[in-house]
């Protein structure tokens, strides 16, 4: 016999603090992503995200978040693609880049127009142009779900990997 409770009306709050929650979260590695496209006045735009990861094959779906605070925020909201660059284990500088505020992040850097304009990155490790499929509003954030028009990606090349707030550049076969 399977008895189970109705489940709460509401979540109970959090029991941790804001600090406590990014740090747990800082425990679980992943690859590091530059999230690239064109906004209406045909500018690049892009920025460094972790959020991604894989939603479905059939079709091919990805998905990553951003804040609802970005700048960026309505060229990605508004904007019909985007490319997804997977960066590669000797892209630490290009993470940092993209990652910082106040700069034209595109200058100097090596890239060319993907199958429907968004830049993407030379020597990524994988690259995903997607369809802006769908959004969600969660939180402070906005999921957004690509379907996934083109990949490539490179044999044998290594991930940056981020972890508890650092960079990696090597990990155990």
């Amino acid at each position: 016999m399977n008895s189970s409770l109705p489940p709460p009306a509401l979540a109970r709050p959090p029991s941790f603090s804001a600090r406590e929650f990014r740090d747990a979260l800082g425990m679980f590695a992943t690859g590091v992503t530059i999230v690239t496209a064109r906004n209406a006045a045909g500018e690049l735009i892009g920025l460094t995200a972790n959020s991604f990861n894989s939603v479905s094959l059939e079709p091919p779906l990805v998905l990553w978040s951003l804040s609802r605070a970005a700048a960026s925020m309505p060229a990605f909201a508004n904007g019909s693609h985007y490319a997804i660059n997977v960066l590669a284990a000797d892209q630490k500088a290009l993470a940092e880049r993209f990652a910082a505020r106040g700069i034209d992040r595109f200058a100097g850097v090596e890239h060319h127009p993907g199958i429907s304009g968004a830049p993407l990155l030379a020597g990524a490790a994988a690259t995903f142009e997607c369809f802006n499929r769908s959004r969600y509003d969660e939180g402070d954030h906005v999921i957004f779900v690509g379907e996934v028009e083109r990949c490539q990606h490179q044999d044998g090349m290594s991930p940056l990997l981020y972890h508890g707030g650092r960079f990696y550049t090597e990990h155990p076969l």
